[in-house]
């Protein structure tokens, strides 16, 4: 199993920064994609931005230009900095984990999800 602990959402003006992190730890034998998808109310989940293990990034096109993705040298916590927020920014956060645990006998690969961070941008 991989337990995620999200930190750093929050309230900010519209035109502020945020930066959240995500660390996963467990089972872990190899990360293969880390990343982040919000949801606002009444809206489905969509992808912010993801890293894969070699440093290769995707970005949906509200984030292009505004928001950085990026790992630690352990590759176990991925960021996400925000800047020039806006107010449509609005939205739980959420960072997902695709990851191989288990043992070199018995390996599980799959999608591991965080609980979520509130992010609020005011205008």
């Amino acid at each position: 199993q991989v337990q995620l602990v999200e930190s750093g959402g929050g309230l900010v003006q519209a035109g502020g920064s945020l930066r959240l992190s995500c660390e996963a730890s467990g089972n872990i034998l190899s990360i293969n994609r880390m990343g982040w998808y919000r949801q606002a109310p009444g809206k489905q989940r969509e992808l912010v931005a993801t890293i894969t293990s070699r440093g290769d990034t995707n970005y949906a096109d509200s984030a292009k230009g505004r928001f950085t993705v990026s790992r630690d040298n352990a590759k176990t916590t991925v960021y996400l900095q925000m800047n020039s927020l806006k107010p449509e920014d609005t939205a739980v956060y959420y960072c997902t984990v695709a990851a191989t645990t288990g043992t070199a006998w018995s390996r599980n690969y799959r999608d591991y999800w965080g609980q979520g961070t509130q992010v609020t941008v005011s205008s």
